[in-house]
């Protein structure tokens, strides 16, 4: 299911609700690539069209895995 706050998920007999507070690079992403998700291994989902990977346990406590960016030195070049 897709809806305007997020998509629903079925992973290994379990649904897990997605909001797009938590995943927004899908809010605005093609059905078609949002749909296109698959197990990368036995503890991920991919989503290959959108290069984004979740791990499952994120899917199941949340709450234990806030987003973070984390910088790197090598993230900017100087012109």
């Amino acid at each position: 299911m897709i809806n305007a706050q997020g998509i629903m998920l079925s992973v290994l007999g379990n649904d897990y609700f997605l909001s797009y507070n938590r995943i927004p690079w899908m809010k605005d992403a093609p059905i078609s690539s949002v749909l296109n998700v698959q197990m990368s291994g036995s503890e991920a989902i991919e989503w290959p069209d959108l290069d984004v990977d979740l791990e499952i346990e994120s899917l199941r406590h949340p709450d234990r895995y806030p987003l973070v960016i984390k910088r790197n030195p090598l993230d900017y070049v100087e012109a």
